[in-house]
């Protein structure tokens, strides 16, 4: 039991870190293009950041999906690949068919891949809305300034 709360702490730790990575990434992204992304048309600028949010965010996901993935593979949990990603995706996103099950050994595991999940879930949606936030704040403090 405490191996796997370990292990599953220290996922859960690793995918944080991605999430955190990613954040300052679109951070900085946005930082760099500020002055682009300020000027007219406001609402394609919006459009865009929308779509390179939401693919950052999938990237984000699939990172964590694949290192739960990864791990459950080095410990032997499946003997292929496919059914660890199968597996990792479907906890990850809470979705949790159980048409395939950890051994019992391993079962904790599950239940902290679907909170991880949950968890990264809750912060790309924090990434989404700020990265809209921080574009449309600074696109109404431009239009201030050509008033």
């Amino acid at each position: 039991m405490f191996i796997q709360l370990t292990l599953g702490t220290v996922l859960m730790m690793l995918s944080i870190l991605i999430a955190g990575a990613s954040f300052w990434m679109m951070e900085v992204w946005l930082i760099r293009f500020r002055p682009w992304l300020a000027r007219a048309p406001h609402r394609p600028k919006l459009i865009l950041v929308l779509c390179i949010a939401a693919i950052w965010i999938m990237l984000q996901m699939t990172a964590g999906v694949w290192i739960w993935a990864g791990a459950m593979r080095v410990l032997g949990v499946f003997d292929a690949m496919e059914p660890a990603v199968y597996f990792s995706l479907v906890a990850f996103t809470t979705l949790g068919f159980g048409d395939v099950l950890l051994p019992t050994e391993w079962r904790l595991l599950g239940g902290m891949a679907a909170a991880n999940g949950l968890l990264n879930i809750g912060l790309v949606t924090a990434l989404l809305v700020e990265a809209l936030r921080h574009v449309r704040l600074q696109q109404l403090e431009g239009r201030k300034g050509d008033t």
